[in-house]
């Protein structure tokens, strides 16, 4: 992300009247200028003949194009009366197997009250596998028993971070009504023996939390970029993504950047990139360990054989997110690699 502007030279223009234009000291400016500049262009005292000045990035002269910030430039997270409808795509890569999902949904705000945020998230669409509707039985059975889930109720934190799922005892409620659905469409044993396993997961809420908990869509759309990004605009974090099946979720270290300015669109702008961050390793997380099995307090060995990326482009009205990309990857036997992408549907 840039991290400058550049002034071109006008006639009459001088250090102080350039530094006033932006909102900035005059001392200031020439610091910032010179540690970017080449040797000849450093100002001493005044200008002697440069034609291009360096700006601070947040520097701007039409204070509209500003990010509305809070203290130590924090993006602050509020979405009352947020409703948005969402496309979403999502591409799962492990070695040479290749599978991609497409489906919409709707997110709305329901309420805020002890440093929590409730959403309502609703699936609106038919499912989609490799640009297909999904039309194997599997499939068509695994979509039509999902309906049990929805809508759904979770929560963020004040970070816009998904906390859980707040509505788990109407599933339980749901299932009759599904089920006589399913009934109408499909017979056999094959049916039958599904609908016992939904039975199964229905009667255990810690699994049924777990699986949730793994949802892309939720994962990405409440990530938690509502951060203090402080002085320079960013911030790295530890941050964990369910990339594998292992209940305890690979760590990634990321480097998050805010865009100080809105882009020609008036959009804000978030990236992220970082590198995995863990001391299991690829046996640990092929073996499903929760924790490594190489013992060494002292000096432990960091596997960083993954990576993560992201980007994020927020309305400057609610400051919620408009469109977003995550990538995650990992290396097991094979590179495993997941990738999410949303964007608003326009109504």
């Amino acid at each position: 992300m840039q991290k400058f502007n550049i002034h071109t030279v006008k006639k009459n223009d001088t250090l102080k009247s350039i530094a006033t234009l932006y909102g900035i000291d005059k001392d200031a400016l020439k610091l910032f200028h010179n540690n970017l500049c080449s040797v000849r262009d450093m100002v001493l005292i005044e200008l002697t003949g440069q034609k291009e000045i360096f700006i601070p990035r947040a520097a701007v002269a039409d204070q509209n194009k500003k990010v509305p910030l809070g203290r130590t430039n924090s993006l602050i997270f509020n979405p009352a009366k947020i409703y948005r409808k969402y496309g979403a795509v999502i591409n799962i890569e492990n070695g040479d197997h290749h599978n991609e999902l497409k489906y919409e949904a709707s997110v709305r705000w329901i309420r805020s009250e002890n440093g929590l945020h409730y959403f309502e998230i609703d699936r609106i669409s038919k499912l989609y596998l490799n640009e297909e509707e999904v039309n194997e039985i599997a499939d068509m059975l695994a979509y039509q028993t999902s309906k049990v889930l929805y809508p759904l109720l979770i929560s963020t934190d004040e970070q816009g971070k998904f906390k859980t799922v707040e509505n788990l005892s109407v599933f339980k409620e749901r299932w009759p009504g599904v089920k006589e659905e399913i009934y109408k469409e499909f017979e056999g044993e094959t049916v039958d023996r599904y609908c016992r396993q939904i039975e199964k997961v229905l009667e255990a809420p810690e699994t049924l939390n777990l699986y949730l908990k793994n949802d892309y869509f939720i994962r990405t759309l409440f990530y938690g970029i509502y951060q203090k990004f402080g002085e320079n605009f960013n911030t790295e974090e530890i941050e964990s993504f369910p990339i594998t099946d292992n209940p305890i979720e690979p760590k990634y270290k990321i480097k998050l950047e805010l865009d100080p300015l809105k882009d020609d669109h008036d959009l804000i702008r978030i990236d992220g990139t970082g590198k995995l961050h863990e001391e299991r390793s690829v046996s640990d997380f092929m073996n499903g360990a929760p924790f490594s099995m190489i013992i060494d307090d002292d000096d432990p060995v960091i596997n960083h054989d993954g990576e993560f990326r992201m980007r994020y482009y927020l309305d400057e009205k609610t400051i919620f997110p408009a469109s977003m990309y995550l990538e995650s990857s990992i290396r097991l036997r094979e590179e495993k690699k997941i990738s999410v992408s949303i964007a608003t549907i326009s109504e």
